[in-house]
């Protein structure tokens, strides 16, 4: 069961969430254990930069949108990695604020 599943129901609903994500990957925008709210989003007004709660090849990940062609977004972390593409469906949330 995904770590994010919670959060995942939530924003389907339109409710925004908080959560603490774990891990090193987007240290220096999101440190590991942040409390992080992530509101549901308009994908038509996302651009590179925005953090994103997003599904990406199975898994799920609090990471950043590094492009975007055509209605689809380039999804990586803050460390240089990337983790492909995907389209709007895949991204649940945006994160607004990081504590």
């Amino acid at each position: 069961m995904s770590w994010a599943k919670f959060a995942i129901e939530k924003l389907r609903k339109g409710e925004a969430v908080q959560i603490r994500p774990r891990g090193h990957s987007m240290k220096g925008k999101v440190d590991d254990g942040a409390l992080v709210t992530v509101e549901p989003c308009d994908p038509e007004k996302l651009s590179a930069g925005d953090i994103v709660l997003v599904r990406v090849k199975g898994n799920d990940y609090l990471h950043l949108i590094k492009a975007v062609n055509r209605g689809r977004f380039l999804i990586g972390n803050n460390r240089g990695g990337v983790n492909g593409w995907v389209g709007h469906n895949c991204i649940y949330g945006i994160a607004t604020k990081v504590e």
